[in-house]
């Protein structure tokens, strides 16, 4: 049984989808669609860079929907592989949108325009400089929030990603952060800052979570057969009022992407086929679970790897 999964923020590189670019006219057509909805050259941005425009979130997410959405598109269209048989499919964070709309919830058009204005409202939410996030590697999600809860007249930090056992990301102010830093080297936690412009996935992003909403209430969903996994959840999409209504809820709300690895491999899922650039959620999957087969889908000879 297989499960496709899109990646999020942090698996931008400049000069991805070039191959793919140079090579397909379906890979064109969607770039210069991109450009054109957008209103401002994406394309030359992923293609060419610099780094620090790609990295900035408001153009960094729409990037990464596009060279996945191409991909998945591409793989269907010019290579007749079917990953709509896919028991289920889920996105880390921004991949989210990518899983809805290569799912046919929402066009490419109006997800595009729609990951425009979540990245926007998400890297102006906070003050530049005054939020941020930390990696705590080597130790487990209780032990983490048992810190947390202890230590919240000292330091308000959020969980953001309980990406896999052993790897949570936080979120908080970076004074917070700093404290937080200190009383984890007490206890040898290893933790690493991390070079984002904001501090995702908590109540810092409140400005966000009213943007999305006025953006999200003017979007009708498609019907689709697509089994969506929620990040909010670790769950089922239940109804596309549902759906809206987690999306609004996910600028805020903890990633729960190991949790939601879980649940589809208790469901049945042995296979799983990142759809994106890099491979960051192949290697989250492999810690969570050794034994499920992955495929990471970058470029053609990738494609013509995939045996379903």
């Amino acid at each position: 049984m297989i499960s496709i999964i899109f990646p999020g923020q942090g698996s931008q590189l400049v000069g991805m989808g070039k191959d793919l670019f140079n090579k397909f006219d379906l890979v064109k057509k969607l770039f210069k669609e991109a450009d054109d909805v957008l209103e401002f050259s994406l394309s030359k941005t992923i293609l060419e860079g610099p780094k620090n425009l790609l990295d900035q979130t408001v153009n960094t997410q729409p990037a990464i929907f596009l060279i996945s959405y191409s991909i998945f598109n591409l793989i269907k269209k010019e290579f007749n592989i079917d990953l709509n048989k896919a028991k289920y499919f889920a996105g880390h964070s921004l991949g989210e949108y990518s899983a809805l709309s290569s799912g046919g919830y929402l066009s490419f058009a109006k997800t595009i325009k729609l990951l425009k204005a979540r990245g926007d409202a998400m890297q102006n939410a906070v003050p530049k400089g005054e939020g941020g996030m930390v990696a705590v590697l080597g130790t487990s999600i209780k032990v983490i929030e048992k810190i947390l809860n202890d230590n919240k007249d000292n330091f308000n930090v959020e969980i953001a990603n309980d990406n896999c056992e052993g790897q949570i990301v936080l979120s908080g102010k970076n004074k917070d952060l700093d404290k937080l830093f200190l009383f984890l080297k007490s206890k040898n936690i290893r933790n690493i800052k991390l070079p984002v412009s904001a501090p995702f996935h908590c109540r810092l992003m409140s400005k966000a979570t009213e943007v999305m909403k006025n953006e999200l209430e003017k979007i009708e969903f498609d019907d689709s057969k697509i089994i969506l996994i929620s990040n909010v959840t670790a769950n089922e999409v239940k109804d596309k009022d549902e759906l809206k209504k987690l999306l609004i809820e996910q600028i805020e709300k903890r990633v729960r992407w190991r949790e939601s690895i879980e649940y589809m491999i208790d469901k049945g899922v042995n296979h799983f086929i990142e759809v994106g650039p890099g491979k960051v959620l192949s290697g989250l999957v492999k810690r969570i679970n050794k034994d499920v087969k992955i495929n990471t889908i970058n470029n053609e000879n990738d494609i013509k790897d995939i045996k379903i």
